[in-house]
């Protein structure tokens, strides 16, 4: 492998460990409904032809999807992410997220679920 190709995977991947990177493949065959359902809409260069990943592993992290092309995260909420501990966790991985360079946009389940076409659009706003 080359050493372009060894810093393009360490960009990719914020180095992350083997293990993140086996646990998220692991995750992209376990996808969640509201997860299955965005991926049909970003996947294969669909929006404004960037390539999103999904279940992606950067530093310590395992990100819903990402647009390595424009450094973001899509992160989607189920109902867990109403509770204080929760939120909390969310507000400091969004912050180490930020410090790579990475914005994130986050949705609920249910946004993705029932308004597809608006979190489309917001996404699209983003990029």
């Amino acid at each position: 492998m080359s050493q372009n190709s060894i810093s393009y995977l360490d960009n990719l991947y914020y180095g992350a460990s083997n293990e993140i990177i086996a646990r998220a493949k692991n995750l992209r065959s376990r996808m969640t409904p509201s997860e299955k359902h965005l991926w049909q809409h970003i996947n294969k260069n669909q929006i404004k032809g960037l390539k999103f990943r999904r279940q992606h592993p950067i530093a310590i992290f395992i990100a819903d999807f990402y647009c390595h092309q424009v450094k973001l995260v899509i992160e989607l909420d189920g109902k867990y992410h109403n509770s204080t501990v929760q939120k909390e966790h969310d507000i400091n991985r969004t912050a180490e997220f930020e410090k790579l360079g990475i914005s994130v946009i986050r949705f609920t389940n249910e946004e993705v679920l029932n308004n597809i076409n608006k979190v489309i659009g917001i996404i699209e706003e983003q990029l």
